[in-house]
């Protein structure tokens, strides 16, 4: 389980102390979305509001985040796959869910934004943040990812998708929900995530994100957008708030080029300063929170491939085989799984199946989103 994150950052206390106006990211290069500033009438009445599925009052008093929401992540609720589609079995599950952070983890209320049912049935998870979406300023601040609960919308499905993949209705409502969230706070299709970017988990189960790719490519279509608007790579925006496999990676790289870092996924002091470090030395602006940022991750990834050997081949394997590649082993070495999985993950992403890592397939691997994700039918 989570531990509630539901504190401000330091980059929200440094906006509060100038002004609401003051709402730019210290140090990231990724674009800061525009709300999309919806008709605050238009219907969300699909949406099972807390009232409407009888929730509980928070035990704590919550709070809406200061910092500009950024992205999505999707998780699973390793909860069982239930044949029971109905509206009652959904209402059921926000209760338990509920009972089960505040009961449970000691949570406010509840942890995500919002659930999805196996039955595609879609309720507002912590209380306001229907309220919030209509807005679509700002986010209530959650606990479904310690790191991100002020800037990311969380949304838990119910199942378990390790080796099972969620039902047809889910997926659709899955989809709906991205696309009304994308259009409400000004995200795009390549801003959704997997709760494992973030976290060390099993969430959100691999087959199920087997099919992200295909999730981003059908709210990218719903929402019209322009291939001209998709950049040629999202990298995973990773800073000293969150521990993750992809930390992991970043530390694999890091030592590669010298550095006294232990590859342990936690986001500690040594790979802070590491990391501001490596900034500065490649003439990159170095980062206070020291942010994995685009260029940042693009001047740590060497290209591989069946000649390569070392840490980075160890970073690639490790991370294939964490999410769901079983038959790569951690060895160092460019042997024949390695590149079967890589061309695997290429052909689900769009990227020329030649088994070598370059710079898309290194975003691919750590969890960011190609442009040529889009192109493929």
């Amino acid at each position: 389980m989570h531990t509630e994150h539901t504190e401000l950052d330091r980059r929200t206390l440094l906006r509060a102390g100038f002004g609401a106006a003051t709402v730019a990211v210290v140090g990231t290069d990724l674009a800061r979305p525009t709300p999309a500033r919806a008709d605050a009438g238009a219907d969300l009445d699909w949406i099972i509001s807390c009232d409407g599925w009888g929730a509980r009052p928070p035990k704590d008093p919550l709070s809406v985040s200061a910092t500009p929401t950024n992205k999505i992540i999707v998780h699973h609720m390793a909860f069982p796959n239930v044949t029971d589609y109905s509206r009652e079995q959904a209402v059921q599950l926000a209760r338990d869910c509920q009972d089960l952070h505040i009961d449970g983890n000691g949570w406010s209320d509840t942890g995500q934004h919002f659930t999805v049912s196996r039955g595609g049935y879609v309720l507002e998870g912590r209380r306001g943040s229907l309220e919030r979406l209509r807005a679509g300023d700002r986010q209530m601040i959650s606990a479904h990812c310690p790191g991100e609960n002020g800037r990311a919308i969380g949304i838990e499905n119910e199942g378990t998708y390790v080796d099972e993949t969620p039902p047809e209705a889910l997926l659709d409502s899955l989809v709906r929900l991205c696309v009304t969230i994308c259009r409400r706070y000004g995200l795009h299709a390549h801003d959704i995530f997997g709760h494992w970017d973030f976290r060390t988990t099993q969430c959100p189960g691999a087959a199920f994100y087997r099919q992200f790719p295909s999730l981003r490519r059908q709210v990218f279509r719903a929402l019209g957008t322009s291939l001209g608007d998709v950049p040629a790579r999202r990298w995973p925006d990773l800073w000293r708030f969150v521990s993750s496999p992809s930390v992991r990676v970043a530390q694999y790289l890091l030592a590669h080029h010298g550095y006294p870092v232990e590859p342990t996924g936690v986001f500690d002091a040594a790979t802070v300063a590491a990391v501001q470090d490596w900034q500065a030395r490649n003439g990159l602006p170095v980062d206070v929170d020291a942010t994995l940022t685009a260029r940042t991750w693009e001047t740590l990834a060497p290209e591989l491939d069946q000649h390569s050997a070392g840490l980075p081949v160890t970073a690639v394997q490790y991370l294939l085989n964490f999410k769901g590649y079983a038959d790569v082993a951690v060895t160092g070495g460019y042997d024949h799984a390695t590149p079967r999985a890589v061309r695997d993950l290429q052909a689900l992403h769009g990227l020329p199946r030649n088994g070598k890592v370059g710079t898309g397939t290194w975003c691919a691997i750590v969890g960011g989103v190609v442009r040529q994700s889009f192109t493929r039918r």
